[in-house]
Order: C-alpha cells, then sequence, then structure tokens
C-alpha cells in the first residue's frame, strides 16, 4: 500500500515508575538512540514520539514521560487521561522500586476517566538496569517479576538496560502492538466502527 494511503494512528503512552529507575534513559534509547550517564530529573512530565510501520498502518508513539517523586503525583491525572497503554518501569537491583509498582499501578487506574474500562486497560512492565554489576546485584529475580505479572492479568514483561540499549525496542514494539489492540477495541466499543479484527491481531514478536 502508498505510504500515503496508510492509515494513520497515535497511541499515547504513560511511562511511570520511581524517580531513578530509568524512565528518561529508556525512552532516550528508544528515540534517539543514546544514552547519557549524567542523572537529570524529570520535573512535571515531557514527551517525544517516534514513527512505526505495523502492518498497513503508520503509527506515533506520543510516549509521556513523568516525574517520580511524590510531589509531582498530583500532576498525574491530566496526564493520564486519553492514554492507549501504561509502561510500568522499576530496578532490578532496588527492591523499593519494585514494592512501590503497587501504588504506580493503581494510581494510575484511579486517574483514569473511564474506571470502568480499568481491568481490560493494557499495561506492560520493564525491569531495567540488569547490566549493573553483571546480574549480581539484583535485589528482584525474574521469576518474582513474572508472578506480579501474572497477578495483574499476565501484563507483558521485559527486563532492559537503557546503557545497553538492550531489549528496549522489543519492549516498544509490544507497547505499539498492545496499545494498538486496545485502540482498536475502543473504536468498535464507542464509535461502532466494525474494522476487521485480524488487524488487531497481527501484534507479532511480544507475549500479549
Amino acid at each position: 500500500m502508498d505510504g500515503s494511503m496508510k492509515r494513520r494512528t497515535l497511541l499515547k503512552v504513560i511511562v511511570l515508575g520511581d524517580s531513578g529507575v530509568g524512565k528518561t534513559s529508556l525512552m532516550n534509547q528508544y528515540v534517539y538512540k543514546k544514552f547519557i550517564r549524567q542523572y537529570k530529573a524529570t520535573i512535571g512530565a515531557d514527551f517525544v514520539t517516534k514513527e512505526l510501520h505495523i502492518d498497513d498502518k503508520l503509527v506515533t508513539l506520543q510516549i509521556w514521560d513523568t516525574a517520580g517523586q511524590e510531589r509531582f503525583h498530583s500532576l498525574g491525572a491530566a496526564f493520564y487521561r486519553g492514554a492507549d497503554c501504561c509502561v510500568l518501569v522499576y530496578d532490578v537491583n532496588v527492591l523499593r522500586s519494585f514494592e512501590t509498582l503497587q501504588n504506580w499501578h493503581e494510581e494510575f487506574l484511579k486517574q483514569q476517566a473511564d474506571p470502568a474500562d480499568t481491568e481490560a486497560f493494557p499495561f506492560i512492565l520493564l525491569g531495567n538496569k540488569i547490566d549493573i554489576d553483571g546480574g549480581n546485584s539484583r535485589a528482584v529475580s525474574e521469576k518474582r517479576a513474572q508472578e506480579w505479572c501474572a497477578a495483574k492479568g499476565n501484563i507483558s514483561y521485559f527486563e532492559t538496560s537503557a546503557k545497553e540499549d538492550y531489549n528496549v525496542d522489543e519492549a516498544f514494539l509490544c507497547v505499539a502492538n498492545i496499545g494498538l489492540t486496545h485502540e482498536h477495541e475502543q473504536d468498535i466499543y464507542f464509535k461502532g466502527i466494525s474494522e476487521t479484527v485480524s488487524e488487531a491481531e497481527q501484534r507479532g514478536g511480544c507475549a500479549c
């Protein structure tokens, strides 16, 4: 199909997690293919965009980077609304960042404009910084993370390294596919559009 005839889709993706787990670094690696060693806390929220071609669609991911500090949590509601997928991030070397995932998960669902859709809303979990100390300083095992995902409705899980660019593209491709499926379902529910379900089901590349 000619590029100008492709269906264009904008997906809003929210990235949540404690301050310092690598949210901004993952986004910079994915969009700009660069890793900045110096840490700088995100203030409020910002977003980057990335275009992908999936099947016959031109997909634009609008990825929102939100501050992990408690004092910015009240800003959440305005940024969360209209999201197609939520990416939860923790540092595999910091137990606390894993333990607070439940809070981030609950807060996101609470702030969503349509609480009736909370059980079906798509999440994905990223365990970041697996490159540190060759994995010897891990505080959270892969098995424990997978069990947490299973308890949340079998959400997809990826272990990543923003520094080494490990699994970053794969994780965000899964995000795009999950977001497309959710967006397609929303179209059918709210607008009564009878598009072929096969488009949304051709996900590929991720266990989602």
